[in-house]
């Protein structure tokens, strides 16, 4: 997507909220001159604070209100945690004011190809796995999008950079007009966000969207089994198991088209998820023709995100790990499942419409005990009974304490909540570092072997 600044000159854009992503996307506004103004329903100290510094530059703003007091806008740019449910929104579909994702919006401006990475779960590794793909392979690439810097906070430096590998959730690709990345990464597909579609078909169709754009020269890098009948890019597939697809994990070794590349185990990455997440990576390196020497390297330095079955501690033989990033049931029984030994869960949060009693089989004979935080407690403790012993806690806090007295040499102290985090705390990076100072808090007598 080419860039085509001129365009913006005297254009009159509505930012929809002021997260990172809004005004990533309102500065790069200002730079190609538009008349820009900001909205958010939720007013804060932070936001009063950052609506006089953008006041000061001419940008109107309009914070805690459920509506925008006048509509005399060409265009309005919503950032990816806005509902096209809220009012707001609605209120621009109305008056017939186009309205943009903060992705479109960023990829528009993108002077290189994007390589874009979607899926439930495993998108912010591979797409910071590719970022560091390319960049053993000698190339310029930035790593963005939803897994923290906005496309748009990037676009400025494209015109330098070889590729952008873009993570995109399904948010985002609500709102895409004309996003077409080169390459198409998507990871897998389970229950998600059901607070926020009505049910499973709705979330796949969004996601699915990555895929609109793309040409029969592009690329999709998929998980076997997927199909997407109206898509024209070509299909490389991938897969943890030991055959079926183009990419596979053969008795611990990751295979392109039934050639050994490398083992597992070189790796930092465990479990049959990161497996494919090793494999989707190297799929899109032999599409992009990077040498198996750059895999190897690559693959057996990098080193998997904080949060993401982080071990924070390993205390009088007891493994502390932190997995807050799991924030569906997926994510929290692959984590479960690539433990050692017994497990003492931390589960619980914000509810998102998930049923756990769908993760009974998965627990069973691997959790020895759960200890439930959030709203969710209650409903998790009821749809395990009789299968993992539960007991509510009232914080994190108390969980972690609870922990240390009931955990035993050779177990692992999981934190993988299944949950969002927005119940009890800012994001799943604040609900990951407060488990760490928790843990680090402990009586030495408690945790020194």
């Amino acid at each position: 997507m080419k860039g085509e600044p001129q365009k913006w000159n005297g254009v009159r854009v509505v930012v929809v909220g002021m997260g990172r992503s809004g005004c990533a996307a309102a500065e790069w506004l200002l730079s190609q001159k538009a008349e820009v103004s900001m909205f958010d329903e939720l007013p804060n100290s932070v936001k009063e604070d950052s609506s006089k510094k953008w006041e000061s530059r001419g940008v109107r703003v309009f914070v805690g209100q459920a509506h925008l007091p006048a509509l005399n806008f060409d265009l309005a740019i919503l950032s990816p945690g806005i509902s096209p449910q809220r009012p707001v929104v609605q209120q621009l579909n109305r008056a017939k004011i186009p309205v943009l994702g903060e992705l479109e919006l960023g990829a528009r401006a993108c002077l290189c190809p994007i390589v874009a990475v979607t899926g439930t779960n495993g998108k912010s590794t591979t797409t910071e796995l590719l970022g560091a793909l390319y960049h053993a392979a000698g190339q310029k690439a930035v790593a963005c999008g939803n897994l923290g810097r906005p496309i748009c906070e990037v676009a400025p430096l494209t015109k330098e950079l070889d590729r952008v590998v873009v993570e995109v959730s399904s948010f985002q690709l609500e709102s895409i007009e004309m996003f077409r990345p080169h390459i198409a990464v998507y990871l897998n597909l389970t229950p998600d966000h059901l607070d926020r579609y009505a049910d499973m078909q709705e979330y796949a169709a969004a996601k699915e969207r990555i895929f609109k754009n793309q040409r029969v020269e592009d690329v999709a890098v998929v998980r076997k089994g997927m199909s997407f009948p109206g898509k024209k890019s070509r299909t490389v597939t991938f897969t943890s198991e030991d055959s079926g697809a183009d990419y596979t994990l053969q008795q611990g070794w990751l295979c392109a088209y039934g050639e050994k590349v490398m083992r597992q185990d070189e790796t930092q990455l465990c479990g049959p998820h990161n497996a494919e997440n090793l494999l989707a990576a190297l799929a899109v390196a032999d599409v992009e023709k990077i040498s198996r020497d750059a895999v190897r390297k690559c693959f057996r330095e990098y080193r998997a995100l904080p949060h993401r079955c982080e071990v924070v501690a390993q205390r009088g033989g007891v493994t502390w790990v932190n997995d807050s990033k799991a924030t569906n049931l997926d994510a929290m029984e692959r984590a479960v499942s690539g433990m050692q030994g017994p497990v003492i869960l931390i589960a619980g949060g914000k509810d998102k419409g998930f049923d756990f009693s769908a993760s009974r089989a998965g627990l069973s004979g691997k959790v020895r005990a759960a200890l439930l935080i959030g709203e969710m407690a209650p409903k998790i403790e009821k749809a395990w009974d009789g299968c993992v012993p539960c007991r509510q806690v009232r914080d994190l806090a108390e969980a972690v304490q609870r922990a240390a007295e009931i955990s035993k040499p050779g177990e692992t102290v999981l934190l993988s909540p299944g949950c969002s985090s927005f119940d009890m705390f800012k994001n799943f990076e604040d609900r990951g570092e407060k488990y760490r100072e928790c843990v680090n808090a402990l009586p030495k007598e408690e945790t020194q072997p």
